[in-house]
């Protein structure tokens, strides 16, 4: 937030030449990417909304909050002064107002409340969320996200799903049936097996037709606060899906031991923990023994987030090197104005149109994909490869856009080294690249007319650009016999990926931005291992223009 007046004669020299603070921004309106994404895949209905949550989140109010909930990140209690079991986590007041921000105006609700294109306006939220803060978006996600593994379980949904569906904030650590709503979260992975969820050694022991208690460990509980979570569990019949609450039904805490919280490199608002459950009270989701299946659609509309918040990240990161190198000069130019500055900048604007472009084409899919099969398969595919590929991005996106800095990026006083401690989690969370590159094969194998839906996307592109139609004519190579194997999936994801997003921007970007990309990206004499290095012919000016934040 801006001091007051803060002294610029100083008794040595006068400050001058620095940018003011990036404040005060309606990070929706000027956003043409967003504005244009959401509009064409049908969110014009929510576009005054998404208008008034992009003011505050860009407000010097939020702002503050987010640096104040990083500074001071959440405290374990284990116990209390009288050694009584408590199991709590602590916050700083800024963090229970971003939650508030954010829940209140729909995040984790809207997607299942709108009236129409509903998980594109959640999506466009959590969108605009991230580039406040992205630590408090994965309560947000999971709540969001647990809603269709809630609904295999009619008992449970009809008890759960109007708690996690309300746009409320609630921070009391009671019962979930005195709150005014609840956020839930997950915990899957264990020490010995990480993302081989069936190496799971956790066990689960019935002592009713739906009740259990479970006894076993997890490595990673994300939000810990949370009044719920789906997790994984051994019974006689395999791998099962359970929700934990973190009160029993007879009012006492459930024995859900806080082991400890995570020391991350990012995320800091955020608390991310190792649990253990001793005895814990837990009701079955789902089928004995269908416990991935139950839970994949949860990880599935995560996955979504995934793509979305490091879409966000990418934004907030270019947004503020477009703000810096407007306001700073060197060499009797604003950095914006110089040639060299002029090129990594507009490169870094096709980056970030681009996993914009296809965050929200997916999101559309989402909203579809109940009524039409051809969205349903698209999803299905399409949402691995852009989940592979965009999360990728963004660390290479955020470093740059810190380096537009100077020395100014690298030190704690602003935002850049947030950003860029953030910037790796999403391709790490919901499945490391490797995970997802497989997943995409499974996905080719088991549903086929997921990649006929895929490649329908892509060919609908088709001569509007020569490099997207000889990039197009390449992939057909993926096809011939033998190509495609586990040891080549990441190549093939990156091919994939880079040819849905040049699809999604003829949709709904303008031809300068979208012949600028296929221009950068897909022309293999012009490609470039570093941003700024490219030599396509592309219009820099228009769009740096159309990208900058003022």
């Amino acid at each position: 937030m801006t001091s007051y007046h803060p002294r610029t004669e100083l008794e040595t020299h006068h400050v001058s030449n620095q940018p003011p603070p990036f404040e005060d921004a309606n990070l929706f309106k000027t956003d043409a990417a967003l504005k244009g994404a959401v509009e064409h895949h049908g969110g014009a209905s929510h576009v005054d909304a998404l208008s008034e949550f992009g003011a505050r989140c860009g407000s010097a109010e939020t702002i503050e909050w987010a640096r104040l909930a990083n500074e001071n990140p959440p405290k374990l209690k284990s116990f209390d002064r009288y050694g009584h079991r408590l199991d709590e986590v602590e916050f700083h007041p800024a963090y229970h107002q971003l939650m508030k921000l954010g829940l209140e105006a729909g995040v984790s609700s809207a997607a299942w409340t709108a009236k129409e294109a509903g998980h594109l306006y959640h999506a466009a939220l959590i969108y605009l969320m991230g580039q406040a803060d992205g630590g408090v978006c994965c309560p947000m996600s999971m709540t969001y996200a647990v809603v269709p593994a809630l609904r295999k379980e009619p008992d449970i949904a009809k008890e759960w799903e109007p708690r996690v569906t309300t746009p409320a904030y609630d921070q009391r650590f009671i019962p979930a049936t005195e709150k005014h709503a609840a956020t839930m979260g997950m915990a899957m992975t264990e020490k010995q097996g990480g993302s081989d969820i069936r190496a799971n050694t956790t066990r689960a022991t019935a002592i009713g037709s739906s009740a259990y208690e479970l006894v076993g460990h997890k490595w990673f509980c994300s939000a810990p606060m949370c009044d719920a979570f789906l997790t994984l569990a051994q019974t006689q019949a395999g791998v099962t899906c359970f929700l934990v609450p973190r009160w029993r039904p007879d009012g006492a805490r459930n024995a859900f031991h806080i082991m400890r919280l995570k020391d991350k490199l990012g995320d800091r608002s955020n608390a991310s923990s190792e649990i253990e459950y001793h005895g814990a009270f837990a009701r079955r989701v789902g089928a004995e023994g269908q416990g991935v299946k139950t839970i994949i659609d949860m990880v599935q509309h995560t996955r979504l987030d995934c793509i979305v918040g490091s879409a966000s990240g990418m934004r907030a990161a270019l947004t503020q090197a477009l703000w810096h190198c407007a306001h700073r000069t060197a060499f009797q130019k604003k950095l914006i104005d110089q040639p060299a500055m002029a090129m990594v900048l507009s490169d870094l604007t096709l980056e970030s149109e681009a996993a914009t472009a296809l965050a929200f084409r997916i999101a559309r899919a989402f909203d579809h994909a109940a009524s039409d099969e051809q969205e349903a398969a698209f999803m299905r595919l399409a949402t691995p490869i852009a989940k592979y590929w965009i999360c990728k991005r963004q660390p290479g996106v955020v470093y740059e856009a810190l380096e537009c800095h100077g020395g100014a990026g690298f030190v704690e006083d602003g935002v850049m080294a947030r950003q860029f401690r953030q910037s790796p989690l999403n391709a790490i969370w919901e499945g490391s690249g490797n995970v997802i590159a497989l997943d995409i094969l499974r996905a080719i194998a088991r549903a086929p007319e997921s990649l006929n839906a895929v490649r329908s996307e892509i060919h609908s592109a088709r001569g509007n650009n020569a490099h997207l139609d000889q990039h197009i004519l390449r992939l057909e190579d993926w096809f011939k016999p033998g190509a495609l194997n586990e040891g080549t999936a990441r190549a093939f994801a990156e091919d994939m990926a880079l040819a849905l997003q040049a699809a999604a921007l003829h949709q709904s970007a303008p031809d300068t931005v979208f012949d600028g990309f296929c221009n950068a990206r897909l022309d293999p004499e012009a490609r470039s291992l570093a941003y700024g290095a490219i030599t396509a012919k592309i219009d820099a000016v228009q769009i740096i223009s159309r990208a900058s934040p003022f």
